[in-house]
């Protein structure tokens, strides 16, 4: 096995790494503070093309790999997870959705400007009452012949209030359960589509996150994404390569967590030296590089997978379990070696321990994650 980064990696990885330290860092906390959408690191990601990394250049994109894509958002999930889920959603979650399993005409009007950064896709699953339970979608499309009648709320979105297109999960025959789900490519614009109030957030506070509500939005026939039936399969597919995105999240939190920690604890002195130096600092540093090490080899196992077109199921969700534990505990020993400077936000471990805790709970929570490993492991 190759452990060796390629040039053109290390070229992204560099890429992304300056963008997050000289573009994202500044301002970042008082974003965080006034939940101040990103406006211009969006922007900026879509110049750089970080927004459709993976999409073919045919349709606007880099026609990176998953690896790159990786690196790239572990580097900016080091300084501003805000800007970094945006990218999450719009690369694994829209742009790949759609050109995956979207029709020539689908891709060619949607796909140029989401991975040009024209504009941002928001992808609609969550419910008020169908969270980790997927298959209990309210929100209903009701068949009209040329096209649909949309109802229902979602929840939870992110790029709620800013993107230019949902693709929104609905049922639309009820007695085939989970077979009766569809899946839709929905406009902002179109009368019907409204959002509720910007969520007041513990993390990743810059991030535009609503509620998205649909009343008799007609949606036509040519904006299904796949055979009738199709979506639940969509929005499992879809965020079993979306996990690998959220892992990179979550290591690039922990890792930002840990290097804060690490240039902290050599120039802070406690009876006499560093404190680095003394064993309880050093131990804690000792297993957060480790667990750290090993949270970037999963991801990196799991983006390998996707790029050679081999099952990643598995290793997608065991690389967001274990990197957002990681980045769970490590943010949290960050703010602990930084002892009373930790609980301020101008040290910025704060804000990552906050950030931390969502990587457990969207795109599939720890919980969902195991109940995927276990049926795996446990299949005769």
């Amino acid at each position: 096995m190759n452990f060796k980064l390629t040039e053109e990696h290390l070229m992204i990885r560099d890429a992304a790494r300056d963008f997050a330290q000289n573009e994202c860092k500044p301002g970042v906390i008082e974003r965080d503070t006034n939940k101040t959408y990103p406006t211009e690191q969006v922007k900026r990601m879509g110049e750089l093309g970080f927004l459709g990394m993976m999409v073919d250049p045919k349709y606007g994109g880099s026609g990176l790999d998953t690896i790159s894509y990786v690196l790239a958002m572990e580097e900016i999930s080091k300084v501003d997870s805000s800007c970094s889920v945006i990218m999450s959603v719009n690369n694994s979650l829209v742009c790949w959705g759609l050109e995956t399993f979207g029709t020539d005409e689908q891709k060619d009007k949607y796909l140029p400007p989401l991975a040009k950064g024209e504009m941002v896709g928001a992808f609609c699953l969550s419910e008020p009452e169908a969270g980790s339970d997927a298959t209990q979608q309210r929100t209903t499309a009701i068949d009209m012949g040329d096209h649909y009648i949309l109802n229902g709320t979602k929840n939870w979105i992110t790029s709620g209030g800013t993107a230019g297109v949902y693709l929104v999960i609905a049922q639309t025959d009820v007695e085939k359960k989970h077979r009766g789900i569809n899946a839709f490519i929905v406009e902002k614009g179109w009368e019907g589509v409204s959002q509720g109030a910007k969520e007041d957030k513990l993390g990743i506070r810059a991030s535009d996150t609503h509620s998205v509500m649909f009343q008799d939005v007609k949606v036509p026939k040519a904006n299904r994404i796949g055979e009738d039936g199709f979506g639940f399969k969509f929005a499992m597919k879809t965020l079993s390569g979306g996990r690998i995105g959220i892992a990179s999240q979550a290591l690039g939190i922990a890792s930002g967590a840990y290097e804060l920690a690490l240039a902290y604890s050599k120039e802070r002195k406690a009876f006499g030296k560093p404190i680095s130096h003394h064993q309880a600092i050093a131990f804690k540093l000792a297993d957060m590089a480790t667990e750290i090490e090993a949270a970037r080899l999963l991801c990196l196992k799991a983006a390998y997978l996707k790029d050679t077109h081999q099952n990643y199921d598995l290793a997608s969700s065991m690389a967001k379990v274990f990197s957002s534990e990681v980045a769970m505990k490590t943010t949290t020993e960050a703010v602990q070696v930084h002892g009373g400077y930790g609980f301020v936000k101008e040290y910025h471990v704060e804000r990552l321990m906050r950030d931390a805790k969502i990587t457990q709970i969207y795109e599939g929570t720890s919980e969902i994650q195991r109940v995927v490993i276990s049926r795996t492991i446990l299949k005769d």
